[in-house]
C-alpha cells in the first residue's frame, strides 16, 4: 500500500474519530446541527443512537489507524485488509446517508470520498 493511501488512511481515521466524538458526546450541540439535523426537542429521544454510532465512527478510525500500524509492521496483507474494509463500509454508507438524507449530501461525501481514493490506490494502480 503506497504512501499516499497510508496518508488519506490515516487522515480517515482521525476525521471518523473526531465525527465520532461530536456524536457521542456533542450531538445535543445546536452548533453542529447542520452536520447531524438533530432538534434540541429531539435529543433525548436520539441519545441512543447518537452515543452508539459515535463509537462505531470511533472504531472504524481506530481500524483504519490500526491497519496502516500493521502494514508498517510487515503484515501487509492483514493491514491491507483492515484498511479496504473500513473504506468499502464507509463508500457504501456515503452512498446511504446521501439516500435515507439529501440535505447531507455534503456529509456523504466527506464519509465517502476519501475510502474510495483509497481503494482506488489500493486495487487499481
Amino acid at each position: 500500500m503506497g504512501i499516499v493511501a497510508q496518508v488519506l488512511a490515516v487522515t480517515t481515521g482521525i476525521v471518523l474519530i473526531i465525527v465520532g466524538v461530536l456524536e457521542a458526546f456533542r450531538y445535543k450541540d445546536q452548533r453542529l446541527y447542520p452536520i447531524f439535523l438533530i432538534k434540541p426537542e429531539d435529543t433525548a429521544a436520539v441519545r441512543l443512537w447518537t452515543i452508539n454510532v459515535g463509537f462505531y465512527n470511533i472504531v472504524w478510525g481506530l481500524t483504519a489507524i490500526i491497519g496502516v500500524m500493521i502494514i508498517n509492521a510487515g503484515q501487509v496483507t492483514v493491514g491491507r485488509t483492515m484498511v479496504a474494509v473500513v473504506c468499502i463500509a464507509h463508500a457504501i454508507l456515503g452512498g446511504v446517508l446521501v439516500v435515507s438524507e439529501p440535505r447531507l449530501w455534503l456529509s456523504a461525501i466527506g464519509q465517502a470520498l476519501f475510502p474510495i481514493i483509497i481503494l482506488w490506490l489500493m486495487f487499481a494502480t
